[in-house]
């Protein structure tokens, strides 16, 4: 078993493949954050950098026998970094965590390709039984600082939340969500794959002032017709006052 693995690390094609997916995570900050100015400086001073590669060791000790090996290095990566992933969560490509601290991702966490998180996020499970109880996160979503994604939840695709939101439900691919508890926005103009990626998580829809702009407009409307019955009931027995 031992030399079998050996073989795979060994392997060119697996080193290859490595390095590629590590010159993605150093693409991705460079491609996302208009702060980051050089590979080097990334490489040495981005704590998101440092701890998603630490979890890419701990996931990989995690499913082939060494668990509590995982588990240190995990907590290892939340002493130097600030962020927390569990080992088994399941983490795609180019994901960039922005600041990082206070991030919080559970066990069977699942985020897909091209994902943002910014510092304070949760995604928090909501059931002692061992089955899976944390979000799964669609492809180029971007999650806001502060957010809480709980239980096990899917959000789709294309997807933005805003900061400090607290989500329990599902979400529809190309959503905005803004409030506690979540309310769901749909995108007008769609994002896509070949998109720049939506960082505006600053750019909140105000759901509540539209309802109340919506029930204002209503009860005026109401208002109106009310008014407009008394006028009629007023004209009518005037009339027949007159008759009389």
């Amino acid at each position: 078993m031992k030399m079998k693995m050996k073989m795979k690390e060994n392997n060119p094609k697996n080193r290859s493949a490595y390095n590629n997916e590590r010159g993605s995570d150093i693409e991705a900050v460079l491609h996302r954050d208009p702060a980051a100015r050089t590979k080097i400086e990334v490489i040495l001073a981005y704590p998101g950098l440092h701890a998603l590669w630490m979890h890419r060791i701990a996931y990989f000790l995690w499913h082939h026998g060494s668990k509590l090996l995982a588990r240190l290095i995990s907590n290892a990566a939340r002493r130097l970094t600030g962020i927390e992933i569990h080992p088994a969560a399941k983490i795609g490509q180019r994901l960039f965590i922005d600041h990082g601290m206070g991030v919080v991702i559970g066990e069977t966490a699942e985020i897909g390709d091209d994902v943002t998180l910014y510092h304070g996020v949760t995604l928090g499970g909501t059931s002692l039984e061992r089955k899976k109880r944390h979000p799964t996160i669609g492809d180029r979503v971007t999650i806001g600082a502060g957010a809480k994604i709980l239980g096990d939840i899917s959000i789709g695709s294309d997807s933005r939340i805003g900061a400090n939101a607290v989500v329990v439900k599902n979400v529809p691919p190309n959503s905005v969500v803004v409030g506690i508890p979540g309310q769901i926005v749909h995108r007008h103009i769609p994002h896509t794959a070949s998109d720049e990626p939506d960082l505006h998580h600053e750019r909140i829809p105000d759901v509540l002032g539209q309802r109340v702009h919506e029930l204002t407009a209503r009860v005026a409307a109401l208002e109106e017709v009310i008014a407009n019955m008394k006028s009629g009931c007023e004209d009518k027995r005037q009339a027949g006052d007159v008759y009389s």
